[in-house]
């Protein structure tokens, strides 16, 4: 019989500390610079198209009124991405790692999930871990498979997808990779700390969420987790960044010399 150890939900969420800055949410006041919420963000975007990189079309008054839009541009620049479509599934790819990583701790370390609404989630383009996600107001939720999927699932990546489709033209199934490869990537790191750590039960946690998330209609079909290893059926284009070859779960074992647009996502 293995006793599973949790700590009750507090406002800071002090219990993800540990797991690194990747699994930090900050919480409390409002951030000096006043990002815009998720839900602005995505409501925002939607129905935009983008063939270029343009930075925030917002005045002085709005610095963050094309949010998403500014972080496909800053990837795109850092990564020196020859396609916007690549920066659009590399940015999408963070910001769902962020968040499965938030839920999935907060989901094994407290046995209870922040509420992480839209409307209260605020984030930073142009910001990095943990600094780029900001939680208005602590609100319990159970921290079951339906529930994080309701809320991280439904509630963001979802409405992030049909916005970056409907922008740039990328695949939908490019993305439920993504999110996919997003949600083993933070139960694997939840795995190697809760090992190192003693905590067998947090370990067996994220494995059973992760496995039942990843059976979530949005996801299913999307790669094949064993253990915590895991291989996704589509590609995130990364190898077309100058110099970037394929990821650890990647459908290739070796970047494809050439492919027609649109058929390696």
């Amino acid at each position: 019989m293995v006793l599973l150890l949790f700590v009750d939900l507090d406002s800071e969420l002090a219990a993800l500390r540990p797991l690194g800055g990747f699994f930090v949410l900050r919480t409390g006041g409002a951030p000096r610079s006043s990002p815009p919420t998720l839900a602005h963000v995505y409501e925002g975007h939607a129905g935009r198209k983008h063939e270029g990189y343009e930075g925030y079309e917002g005045g002085a008054s709005d610095p963050y009124g094309n949010a998403l839009t500014f972080r496909v541009h800053k990837v795109a620049g850092a990564l020196h991405a020859p396609e916007t479509r690549v920066a659009a599934s590399v940015a999408q790819q963070g910001l769902a790692a962020r968040l499965w990583s938030v839920s999935l701790g907060c989901a094994v370390l407290y046995e209870s999930l922040p509420d992480l609404d839209p409307r209260l989630l605020h984030w930073d383009p142009d910001g990095s871990a943990p600094d780029d996600l900001w939680l208005s107001a602590v609100r319990p939720l159970p921290a079951d498979a339906t529930t994080l999927a309701d809320v991280v699932l439904q509630g963001h990546l979802q409405p992030l997808t049909q916005a970056l489709c409907g922008a740039y033209r990328i695949a939908p199934g490019l993305l439920w990779g993504n999110a996919a490869s997003a949600l083993a990537g933070a139960a694997r790191q939840v795995d190697v700390w809760a090992r190192a750590n003693g905590r067998t039960d947090a370990a067996a946690r994220a494995r059973d969420l992760a496995t039942e998330l990843l059976a979530h209609p949005l996801l299913a079909g999307a790669g094949t987790l064993t253990g915590t290893a895991f291989r996704r059926r589509s590609c995130c284009l990364y190898y077309r960044v100058p110099g970037g070859g394929v990821c650890g779960d990647c459908c290739f074992t070796r970047p494809p010399r050439s492919s027609p647009r649109g058929t390696s996502g």
